[in-house]
């Protein structure tokens, strides 16, 4: 099917954009089924198609009741006493999709999933990590890793964050059809949501991921937490693997930071280093793969157009 890439002015112009696409995508898929499965990305990339979908919905451009949504991951180890608190706490990305978009429809989603992180006790997974060695191996070759929990842990936490929390997502996902469209924001490295650089494609279903520790220091020096024993150590995630099932992906990438992985993931090759560069394989095997970016972040690719045609990728410059 190829790639499409959308160059923007701006962030304000790359969110009309990818709007306008995403809104359109859910027009055509509500004529065909009465129901379509969205899948969410927090971080700040999606927040202003957001505000232009939740409008669309309630002018009645498509029916927001017929829509079931999934979101890519969810912190574990959040602050506070019990799951309603971590579920509910500023900096989880449950209460990020409640501000961003879920309070401004008038009519809300069928049903809404974010990934179980917070019924996680970050306290009991480190002791059970640390008790049960023998249980789970780590997966990756970089900072950020993911842990596998073997299908016979010994551990029963263990056991039911694997069967529960992570297969269980997955499941629910399966049972939903699958994912029509999904929304993706791209890492400073290439990475989707949780699935840092370095964690292997194959197996990258649901995950629990052992956060960088840049990743968690960064928190801390953006104000999202006090201190690094507030901010959380793990994630579960949705792998590369699993995003690139969905029918539709869009990506959205603005800013300096996010040149470099953005024209590796579409000029290099299909490599754990750059997780997003799973595309390429997602494309060929029949996937709709769109990139929205702002000419900053496209910058590598405007410089190489030749070579973007030769690999399938069109490109159209809104600029």
């Amino acid at each position: 099917m190829g790639i499409m890439v959308w160059v923007t002015r701006d962030f304000s112009h790359m969110s009309e954009i990818a709007s306008g696409l995403v809104i359109k995508k859910t027009v055509d898929i509500l004529k065909k089924k009465k129901k379509a499965v969205l899948g969410l990305a927090t971080g700040n990339s999606p927040t202003g198609l957001y505000k232009h979908f939740a409008r669309a919905a309630n002018e009645g451009l498509f029916d927001s009741g017929r829509i079931r949504s999934f979101n890519l991951d969810e912190y574990v180890g959040l602050p506070g006493d019990n799951i309603q608190q971590r579920v509910l706490h500023p900096e989880s990305y449950a209460y990020f999709m409640i501000q961003e978009l879920f309070s401004h429809l008038e009519k809300k989603f069928i049903e809404t999933r974010v990934p179980y992180g917070s019924l996680i006790d970050q306290k009991k997974l480190i002791r059970e990590l640390k008790e049960n060695k023998s249980d789970w191996e780590f997966r990756g070759t970089d900072a950020g890793k993911s842990i596998a929990i073997h299908a016979r842990a010994s551990s029963e936490y263990l056991t039911w964050i694997r069967r529960e929390i992570l297969d269980g997502y997955a499941r629910k996902i399966k049972a939903a059809g699958g994912i029509d469209l999904q929304i993706i924001g791209v890492g400073g490295r290439g990475h989707v949501a949780f699935h840092e650089s370095g964690i292997p494609f194959k197996g990258s279903s649901v995950m629990l991921v052992k956060l960088d520790e840049n990743t968690i220091h960064n928190a801390v020096a953006d104000g999202h937490f006090s201190r690094k024993a507030d901010s959380p150590q793990y994630a579960v995630s949705m792998g590369a693997e699993l995003v690139y099932q969905a029918k539709t992906v869009v990506l959205l990438a603005n800013g300096a930071r996010k040149t470099e992985s953005v024209t590796r993931s579409l000029l290099g090759g299909v490599t754990p280093e750059i997780p997003i560069s799973y595309g390429q394989q997602y494309s060929k095997r029949g996937g709709e793969l769109i990139y929205v970016l702002d000419h900053v972040a496209a910058e590598g690719l405007l410089a190489n157009r030749r070579e973007l045609k030769e690999r399938n990728v069109a490109i159209r410059n809104l600029t």
